[in-house]
């Protein structure tokens, strides 16, 4: 049996973290102010963006905290460490994007059967200002792994819907101001929570998706099998499993049926080169089934 494991999984960790922890300060910060211009404006479309902002500070606290705690050393009841913990993060990140969405939809609701008297000079200004502090709090965040890394990239998703959130109260407030709608300010809220609720719903699935142990959406089983079949020594790939620890921490495991006699050692070295080049996939344990037998249905193979 083989088992290959190489850490460069880690190499983003520092950027990551970095990336994280700036976002967190400018979003926290910026929350308290958009808040109180909530309240002194009247506007649904401000508070509701604050109630994003608040779970974006608490979904980048969390991510941190999760990215901290995941590098804890691994131990005899948990021989991968904390690394799943990343995951959990990203999970109530979702549920949490979800809850505010409801919660916003609820409040636009009420506001468009009892419309309230709002300062738009006001909202337009704190609009204005966490356009601007969005715009900043994305470009840090793209600076970090987002395509690989699943916390950083929900973060991600909660900024850009805070961004596109701010779009929306910017456009409420100049309808406001210049014709005098009232309905723009609840209206724009419901633009922000079907925004807040499909990226919800994406951190969400993908979340559940690892925590299941799926597949990782960038590997195909059917593919993989044909690779390692395309080694001379290979007769069968039977067993196979393919799934992540973690966002950028996939794990692979399956048995190779052999002729006797064959060079164990060599044909891992093989294998492990195949996954690497062609899949990325660096954590793997590899049975070998020397002068073994083709599968058959009731040794539940696959």
């Amino acid at each position: 049996m083989g088992h290959s494991h190489d850490h460069s999984h880690h190499h983003h960790w520092s950027g990551n973290k970095k990336a994280l922890k700036r976002a967190f300060l400018i979003i926290t910060i910026f929350m308290v102010v958009e808040v109180i211009g909530g309240f002194m404006t009247n506007s649904l479309a401000l508070l509701s963006d604050a109630g994003h902002m608040l779970s974006d500070s608490a979904a980048l606290g969390l991510s941190l905290l999760a990215m901290t705690y995941g590098q804890k050393a691994s131990s005899h009841s948990k021989t991968f460490g904390y690394k799943r913990f990343e995951i959990l993060a990203a999970f109530i990140n979702g549920i949490a994007l979800i809850a505010i969405a409801v919660y916003i939809f609820w409040e636009a609701y009420h506001r468009i059967l009892n419309p309230v008297s709002i300062v738009s000079s006001g909202m337009l200004a704190v609009s204005v200002i966490g356009l601007v502090v969005n715009i900043i709090a994305a470009f840090i965040l793209m600076s970090g792994d987002k395509d690989e890394n699943i916390n950083v990239r929900s973060a991600f998703l909660h900024v850009l819907g805070d961004l596109l959130g701010s779009v929306g109260a910017i456009i409420a407030a100049l309808l406001i101001m210049f014709f005098g709608w009232g309905w723009a300010d609840p209206a724009a809220s419901v633009i922000v929570a079907l925004l807040v609720l499909i990226s919800g719903w994406r951190v969400t699935k993908e979340s559940i998706h690892i925590l299941m142990e799926g597949t990782p959406a960038n590997i195909s089983i059917d593919k993989v099998k044909q690779t390692l079949l395309t080694i001379q020594e290979v007769k069968e790939v039977n067993d196979l499993h393919v799934w992540s620890i973690t966002s950028d921490f996939p794990a692979f495991s399956c048995h190779l049926v052999t002729d006797a006699g064959i060079d164990q050692q060599a044909l891992l070295v093989k294998a492990n080169s195949l996954l690497h080049d062609e899949y990325h996939i660096e954590h793997t344990t590899i049975q070998i089934d020397a002068g073994g037998h083709p599968c058959k249905k009731e040794n539940h193979c696959n």
